[in-house]
C-alpha cells in the first residue's frame, strides 16, 4: 500500500477530469449501450442470506439524471422475495455522478398506476423516497454507514442504512448502501407539517427544513454549471459573507464564493408560501444579527443568539463533522430544521463519502471549520457561524461536555471498531466484498479524491481505523485544552 498526500496532484487530476467531463457528452443516461455489460455471476445465487439483492428492471429504458423512469423491482432476502412492485428511478449526486463509474440512484416506490406509495422496505418505517448509494472511491464501502450509525447512537437522527447488492436489468452492480432519504415525518425529521394555510403567528413558526448545498438536481441543467443556480424561488441568501462581513452585492446570479444560500427543502420551493419564506428568512437573519453582534467577554450575560438555536444539536453536529473531518462540512450537504415553536437545530448529517481520511482535505490534525483558511478560492465556503460560535465559552463548554460524555462510550475506539467489524462481517459472510471488487476493479487504483490507496480491502479498512484513532487523539488534545 502507498500513501498519497498530494493536494497539488489531487487538484490537477480533478481539473483534468473536470475538463474531460465537461467536453464529452455530458451526463449520459445509465447505462449507455456500450456500457451495458453482462456478468458471469449467477444472480440466482444472491439474496440467499440477510444481505438482500435489490433487482430493478427498467424494461429497456435508460436511467436519466431526471426525471425518474418507471421500473419493476424485487428484493430478495434469505432466498425469498420479500418485496416486489413498481418504482421510479433516476441518477443522483453531483460530482460523484460525473466522475465515478459506479452510479448512485434515487428511487420512489410507486403503485401500479406509477403514483407515489409508502412502503416499509427492509424493516425501515414506511416512506416513498429512498437512496441507493454506491460506494466507489470509498473502498471500505462503509464511511456513510459508520458515521450515520454513530449519529443515531448519540441521539441525533441520521438516515437508516442497510447494505444490499444491486442488479439493474440483470447487470450486477455490486454493494450499495440502501438508505432513507431525509424527509419530514414522525420517524425521520420529526417536525410539524406546515401547510399553505399555516400563516398564523402560532403556526407559521414550523416546521421547516433548510439546506446549504449545491443546486444540482434542483434544475434542468446537467453539467457543472447546474451546481450553482440559486434563485429567489429555491433559496435565500445570508446577509453576511463567509468571513462575517455584511454583503453589499445583489443576491442570485453567478454565485460568489463568499455567499451562503439557504435552500428550501421543506416545504419545498413549489409549496412554501411567501409568508412562510419571509418568516424563515427573518428568523435566520435575526439569529445572524444576534450572533455577529455577540460579545464574549468575561462580563457578558448569556448571548442573545442562544434564543434562536438549539445548543445541543449545534454541538453534536460540530462533533460529528470534526470527528470525521468531513471536507463538505458546514458548506455542502448541510441540513437544518426548525419545528413549530422551537429553536433552529442542525442536522441531520448527510453525505460523508469523502470524510474520515478519504479525501486529502480530511486531515487528522486540522479543524474542518477553518476550511476557508486553506481553500479560500472554493466556490462553497464555510459560513461565519462556526468561527464565531467557537469564540463563545458557552458553545465550547457544550462541545467539551458532549465530547467527554461520548468519548467514554459511543465515540470510543472500541465501539467504532465494533461497528466496523460488524459491517465487514455482514458483507464478508456473504462474500459481497469480493463480488463488489470483481465488478469494480479499483483496489490498488488511485481514484479521484483518494489520499490513500491500499493494495486490498484489509489495507483500506486498517487505514480507516488508524486514521480515526489519530483523529480522536488529536481532538482529545484540542478540545481538552479549551
Amino acid at each position: 500500500m502507498k500513501q498519497l498526500c498530494f493536494y497539488p496532484l489531487l487538484f490537477s487530476c480533478l481539473l483534468l477530469l473536470t475538463f474531460s467531463a465537461c467536453n464529452e457528452d455530458k451526463d449520459e443516461d445509465f447505462p449507455t449501450p456500450e456500457e451495458e455489460t453482462n456478468t458471469d455471476l449467477d444472480l440466482e445465487q444472491l439474496g440467499q442470506s440477510d444481505l438482500a439483492l435489490f433487482s430493478i428492471d427498467t424494461e429497456g429504458k435508460a436511467i436519466p439524471n431526471e426525471p425518474k423512469v418507471a421500473a419493476n423491482y424485487t428484493i430478495k432476502e434469505n432466498g425469498n422475495i420479500s418485496y416486489a412492485g413498481r418504482l421510479g428511478i433516476e441518477l443522483r449526486g453531483s460530482t460523484s455522478r460525473r466522475l465515478f463509474e459506479k452510479k448512485s440512484f434515487g428511487v420512489e416506490t410507486w403503485d401500479q398506476n406509477n403514483e407515489d406509495m409508502d412502503v416499509g422496505l427492509l424493516g425501515f418505517p414506511e416512506e416513498e423516497d429512498w437512496v441507493l448509494q454506491g460506494p466507489y472511491a470509498d473502498k471500505t464501502l462503509m464511511r456513510n454507514v459508520l458515521i450515520y450509525e454513530l449519529s443515531n447512537q448519540i441521539g441525533m437522527y441520521a438516515a437508516r442504512t442497510q447494505f444490499v447488492e444491486l442488479a439493474i436489468n440483470d447487470n450486477y452492480l455490486g454493494v450499495y448502501a440502501f438508505m432513507e432519504k431525509l424527509k419530514r415525518d414522525n420517524d425521520r425529521i420529526d417536525i410539524k407539517r406546515l401547510d399553505e394555510n399555516d400563516t398564523e403567528e402560532d403556526r407559521i413558526t414550523g416546521g421547516y427544513i433548510l439546506k446549504i448545498d449545491k443546486t444540482s438536481g434542483d434544475n434542468d441543467i446537467d453539467d457543472w454549471a447546474g451546481d450553482a443556480i440559486y434563485t429567489a424561488s429555491n433559496s435565500f441568501r445570508s446577509d453576511y459573507a463567509a468571513n462575517g462581513q455584511r454583503l453589499n452585492t445583489t443576491p442570485f446570479g453567478a454565485k460568489q464564493g463568499n455567499e451562503t444560500y439557504f435552500m428550501y427543502e421543506y416545504p419545498d420551493r413549489d409549496d412554501i408560501t411567501v409568508a412562510q419564506k419571509e418568516y424563515i428568512q427573518n428568523y435566520i437573519s435575526d439569529f445572524e444579527e444576534a450572533l455577529i453582534g455577540a460579545s464574549f467577554d468575561a462580563n457578558s450575560t448569556a448571548p442573545e443568539y442562544l434564543n434562536y438555536i438549539d445548543l445541543e444539536s449545534f454541538a453534536q453536529f460540530f462533533i460529528l463533522n470534526e470527528l470525521s473531518a468531513n471536507p463538505d462540512a458546514y458548506r455542502i450537504s448541510t441540513f437544518l430544521h426548525k419545528d413549530r415553536g422551537e429553536k433552529l437545530k442542525m442536522g441531520p448529517i448527510w453525505d460523508f463519502n469523502l470524510a474520515l481520511g478519504l479525501d486529502g482535505r480530511s486531515s487528522t490534525n486540522q479543524w474542518i471549520y477553518r476550511y476557508n483558511e486553506r481553500f479560500p478560492d472554493d466556490l462553497w465556503l464555510v459560513h461565519f457561524w462556526w468561527t464565531k460560535l467557537l469564540e463563545d465559552p458557552i458553545f465550547r463548554a457544550e462541545v467539551q461536555r458532549q465530547w467527554n460524555l461520548y468519548r467514554s462510550d459511543i465515540l470510543s475506539m472500541d465501539n467504532i471498531n465494533s461497528i466496523i467489524a460488524d459491517q465487514e462481517s455482514f458483507l464478508e459472510s456473504n462474500d459481497a466484498i469480493n463480488r463488489n471488487f470483481k465488478k469494480w476493479e479499483v483496489l490498488g487504483v488511485a481514484l479521484p479524491f483518494n489520499s490513500f490507496v491500499g493494495k486490498d480491502y484489509a489495507a483500506e479498512r486498517e487505514y480507516l481505523k488508524d486514521w480515526i484513532q489519530q483523529r480522536l487523539n488529536w481532538l482529545d488534545g484540542e478540545i481538552g485544552s479549551w
